[in-house]
């Protein structure tokens, strides 16, 4: 089974390839949450200035709510206790000041946060991204295109609301935190070390259950990837599942898929949802010892009324954040399985575009040779086997076989979309792997059996591998192609838009826009992957009459299907099991009535074959 296209990178079809295999990450050993976290704020840290004035509007914000309290107590103990009606006029002024300013400051440090959220998470994004435009095909053929996509949405959505609403309350909770303990033991010691003897408690929980809820929400992760690639695949694929009545088989693989994201969503959130409770039990336990001992102090006259109501107010600023920060701790485990299924991709080994002591590579003439290469997609599985070939400046070539014989392979080293394993294959007489991989592939057009558009305007499929081209350049390469008619017919003529993969024309028109941008592109040799197995005979002829144009002139290796299309080709390369096992003209490999000869009879069974 050959590899499976995945988009946005650039396929040649046809036999030979990987089996494609379905990976599910939680069979993987992700990097430990610290390297993520480490990673992260390697992002955060160039906006290291925005990120301290948010602290310091945190220490601001988080500062004046531990005033109210002690604001508070001299109300009470200073003012209403003694009947002083001005001075608490006063008090309440300004305790509604110290609010106010509390509250806009966290708003400003909110949005502060935001901010620096959304250009770390556009910063992460765009590097992979880039880094999936860098990875080799083979990293494609082994994983589905919706457990990549879930890396994208789902778990850079984790890390960005995660960084927009956590990180800032994770400080303000722990300087509130910090900052209520002191001011308790500055107030009364004794009362104080009361109201911490719930901490190594809470400590102890939050220890134990977040050593269960980051499995847990990797496992959720990897289980939500594989159902976005199970969704992918069946939108995908949506013809297929009709055409076989096929539709209870892939409502019963996703119940299974989905039955498995449920059990682990589960897991994850159980755990996850235990520690909030528990801290609010806790707390409440602290709580109801602070208000008995506390009662008690007042009326053997050891503490004021005002002070016990502000102790308890900075003992629910204490265990309020606990409380917050183990909610937040789950989010942040949440956060922290997401970004690191997202930097395994970035930490992925790229494709080696160009050795250090890479040759340039301008136009060249043509000369295709292989010497003795052999290839296998597995090493120890070889496709090809000692193939040795030569295609001159301007020739065309035919590669013909059985399906799964490796012609499409042939293509895939040429293009050095794969090494050989051995061997070597020159174009103008030096050896490809001396050249970058793109100044390479700028000389290769390519016209495959299943065309390929991208969502845009006709016109901007034309001019995909030249975007400079003008639109004059580009309707002239339209009308080389025959293309140009259909196009003026159509709604919006050039500037129709097309959705994906140009579902909204026909596979001929599809097939005559890949072949003008071929033409437009101008490369010097070609690569067809017979173009013409799809479409009916009409268009087939408006088809190869393109293609004659377009190969005129240029070297071409045609992957023939149909043999007819091919009896006028320079050389027919017979190719059998990684082989070449016949080669020669058309009138004589017939006359030889070897393998060649009956693959074309076999064309033509029930009819007279044209000789």
């Amino acid at each position: 089974m050959r590899p499976q296209p995945q988009v946005p990178h650039f396929r040649i079809g046809g036999g030979g390839g990987p089996q494609r295999r379905m990976m599910l990450l939680a069979a993987e050993k992700p990097k430990h949450a610290w390297t993520a976290l480490a990673r992260l704020w390697g992002y955060l840290r160039h906006q290291a200035m925005i990120l301290i004035a948010i602290f310091v509007l945190v220490v601001a914000a988080t500062g004046l709510a531990l005033i109210a309290p002690l604001l508070l107590k001299t109300a009470i103990d200073a003012y209403i206790m003694r009947g002083n009606l001005p001075g608490l006029t006063h008090i309440v002024v300004l305790m509604l000041a110290v609010a106010v300013a509390s509250a806009a400051m966290t708003w400003l440090q909110s949005f502060l946060m935001v901010s620096v959220a959304q250009r770390t998470v556009y910063e992460v994004r765009n590097a992979l991204f880039g880094r999936l435009q860098m990875l080799p095909l083979r990293f494609f053929d082994e994983r589905p295109t919706g457990e990549l996509m879930s890396r994208f949405t789902n778990d850079l959505e984790n890390v960005s609301t995660t960084l927009s609403d956590s990180v800032s309350r994770l400080f303000s909770g722990l300087i509130r935190i910090l900052g209520a303990a002191a001011i308790m033991l500055w107030v009364n010691w004794r009362l104080a070390l009361l109201s911490l003897a719930t901490v190594p408690l809470m400590l102890w929980l939050v220890k134990w259950v977040s050593s269960r809820t980051l499995k847990g929400y990797r496992d959720q992760q990897a289980a939500l990837g594989a159902l976005n690639g199970l969704i992918e695949e069946s939108i995908s694929g949506a013809r297929v599942v009709k055409a076989y009545a096929c539709e209870e088989r892939a409502v019963q693989a996703f119940d299974e898929a989905n039955a498995r994201l449920r059990a682990s969503a589960t897991r994850a959130m159980t755990f996850a949802m235990v520690l909030p409770p528990l801290m609010n039990m806790t707390n409440n336990l602290g709580y109801a010892i602070m208000a008995g001992v506390g009662g008690w102090m007042v009326v053997r006259g050891w503490a004021s009324v005002g002070t016990i109501i502000a102790f308890m107010a900075y003992a629910q600023q204490f265990g309020r954040p606990l409380n917050e920060l183990a909610n937040l701790f789950n989010a942040v485990q949440g956060a922290l399985a997401g970004a690191e299924r997202v930097f395994e991709v970035i930490d992925e080994e790229p494709e080696m575009i160009a050795p250090p002591d890479a040759l340039p590579l301008a136009r060249v003439r043509g000369d295709v040779v292989f010497d003795d290469v052999t290839f296998g997609y597995e090493p120890e599985v070889p496709v090809l086997r000692n193939v040795s070939l030569q295609a001159k400046p301007g020739q065309r070539i035919a590669l013909v076989g059985p399906t799964g014989a490796g012609k499409t392979t042939l293509v895939n080293v040429l293009s050095r979309f794969y090494d050989v394993n051995s061997g070597a294959i020159l174009v103008d007489g030096r050896d490809i792997r001396l050249f970058r991989k793109d100044d390479l592939r700028r000389q290769f057009g390519i016209v495959l059996q299943d065309s390929f558009l991208f969502s845009g305007t006709v016109i901007d499929n034309i001019r995909y591998g030249r975007p400079d081209a003008s639109e004059e350049q580009a309707v002239a390469a339209a009308e080389v192609a025959n293309a140009d008619v259909f196009i003026r017919h159509l709604p919006q003529g050039y500037r129709t838009q097309l959705v994906e993969r140009g579902a909204n024309l026909s596979q001929g028109q599809r097939q005559l826009l890949t072949v003008a941008r071929a033409i437009l592109a101008d490369h010097a040799i070609l690569i067809l992957d017979e173009a013409t197995s799809n479409v009916d005979t009409r268009t087939e002829r408006h088809i190869q009459e393109a293609m004659r144009r377009l190969m005129k002139g240029r070297t071409s290796l045609v992957i023939a299907h149909r043999l007819s299309t091919i009896r006028d080709a320079d050389m027919i390369l017979v190719i059998n099991e990684g082989r070449i096992v016949e080669r020669g003209r058309h009138e004589g490999l017939m006359a030889r009535r070897g393998f060649y000869h009956d693959l074309y009879m076999s064309q033509f069974k029930g009819q007279a074959a044209p000789q």
